[in-house]
């Protein structure tokens, strides 16, 4: 596909619809939108211009003018993905959501939260819980992420395990297509089998198929206890073996199951500079359980407690408040910050294993490291499969980190994919992993994903050069 250049007329229409305030052209304010989370520099590419509309007409107005000018579109949220979805990698227009982040409604009679794009996930859990109610879609980077970049790449989190991803959680949504059309799916129907299920089509299509401008979120009666538990394992496989064991043995659903590898406990140690319990255990589970009463609480985690002991624990840490718990989460939670010290540039995969598989693959994932001489730590969450291996580049010069590298993701790929597994569990595919998509998927489904994509933006202006192919 053809795209033309943003001129300066364009940039002039663009401030017509949006103000001069709301659009950036000088380039070292255009480096910020240049890039996510991801420190490669390959994937980063600066935009021609970025604008921020301020509501939905105006996002209209913007998709429309690129349709007929023929310039990619890059919606963004706040920049906080991992897999190159809202870098401009053809240049074009950034679309940033970040001017329109407010809180329209909580519907208390209905349980629901209208919330536009930009309102940081933190924030929604936040006036969830003030109202009284809770909001379970849970990120790590909850603080920083939108919730608008929650539904484009179906997010999931610490607490999928009980609750799912974000996709349980979306009711609605008001959208623009990339020909500048506007309409709301769903809304606060708790039911509804009105045709084909085009909400969870649009929710993890990262910004492909729709600009999302309005989320209906569902919101759940707030726990009032919870408890975080803290069990060392010597090994992988003992660890996993648990997780089972815990849902059908002792009859509960934690609301989070983790998992960290021997490397990642030493890396969270340096990064913490201090000692872990059981710092030299071969893995950590942290399990989270929420209740209605303080007894029904204490009886979970004890039964969760002995299970684990019964079963290779060598100890069970509980945290049954906030100072204890936040001791236990921390080394989890600054995980990704501990590796990015010990190696700025780095690789986090994302791939995802039925639960039973995880020993069996991060046995696999040992030996590719082994044989390539790098080192890469493994944690994530073990309820639900979803493994973070992480490639550290370390001391290598660029040519080798870059032939290592993608050696080590073709092999990680294969294992995954003979273990019954797939490419992303919560980051989504964007630039970064179109290339394996397209060698790993079944060729039918990327068939369907690119008849979709034509179907719904046939001059292929919105986030184009992301997920599949498109002739």
């Amino acid at each position: 596909m053809r795209y033309n250049r943003v001129t300066e007329e364009i940039v002039q229409r663009l401030v017509d619809i949006v103000g001069p305030g709301n659009v950036v052209t000088d380039p070292e304010k255009l480096e910020v939108y240049a890039g996510d989370e991801v420190p490669e520099s390959e994937w980063k590419h600066l935009p021609e211009v970025v604008v921020k509309p301020e509501n939905t007409g105006q996002v209209s107005e913007i998709i429309k003018l690129a349709n007929r000018e023929l310039v990619p579109v890059t919606p963004r949220g706040a920049g906080t993905g991992l897999a190159a979805g809202a870098v401009p990698m053809l240049g074009g227009i950034v679309l940033s959501l970040e001017n329109m982040n407010r809180i329209l409604e909580v519907d208390r009679e209905n349980l629901f939260m209208v919330v536009e794009p930009g309102v940081t996930t933190g924030e929604v859990q936040k006036r969830a819980q003030e109202e009284g109610y809770f909001y379970a879609g849970d990120p790590c980077s909850a603080d920083s992420s939108f919730i608008g970049g929650n539904v484009a790449t179906n997010a999931g989190g610490n607490k999928a395990v009980k609750y799912g991803t974000t996709s349980r959680h979306i009711y609605g949504l008001e959208l623009v297509l990339p020909t500048g059309e506007i309409t709301t799916l769903g809304g606060k129907c708790v039911k509804d089998v009105t045709g084909y299920d085009l909400i969870h089509l649009m929710v993890g299509s990262e910004g492909t198929l729709g600009v999302v401008t309005k989320i209906y979120l569902k919101l759940l009666p707030r726990p009032l206890h919870n408890a975080v538990l803290l069990v060392p394992f010597a090994g992988m496989q003992a660890a996993i073996d648990i997780v089972p064991k815990i849902m059908t043995n002792g009859g509960i659903i934690p609301t989070s199951i983790e998992f960290m590898d021997k490397l990642c406990i030493k890396s969270a140690e340096n990064y913490l500079n201090r000692s872990l319990p059981y710092g030299d255990a071969g893995a950590y589970i942290i399990i989270e359980v929420e209740a209605y009463t303080e007894s029904q609480l204490e009886a979970d985690y004890e039964t969760i407690g002995n299970i684990c002991l019964e079963n290779g624990g060598l100890e069970v840490f509980v945290g049954d408040n906030k100072s204890s718990q936040e001791k236990i989460w921390k080394s989890r939670r600054y995980l990704a910050e501990a590796l990015r010290v010990t190696s700025p540039v780095y690789c986090m995969e994302d791939i995802v294993v039925p639960v039973s598989n995880i020993p069996k693959v991060l046995a696999e994932i040992e030996k590719i490291a082994r044989k390539y001489e790098i080192k890469i730590p493994c944690f994530g969450h073990a309820g639900d499969g979803n493994i973070h291996a992480t490639l550290l580049k370390e001391d290598m010069d660029e040519a080798t980190w870059h032939d290592k590298k993608e050696k080590v993701l073709e092999e990680m790929y294969s294992v995954t994919y003979a273990h019954g597994g797939k490419l992303s569990g919560e980051h989504g595919i964007g630039a970064k992993r179109k290339r394996a998509m397209a060698k790993f998927m079944d060729p039918v489904q990327l068939k369907m994903i690119a008849a979709i994509k034509k179907a719904l933006d046939p001059n292929l202006i919105l986030n184009p050069d992301k997920l599949v192919n498109v002739q």
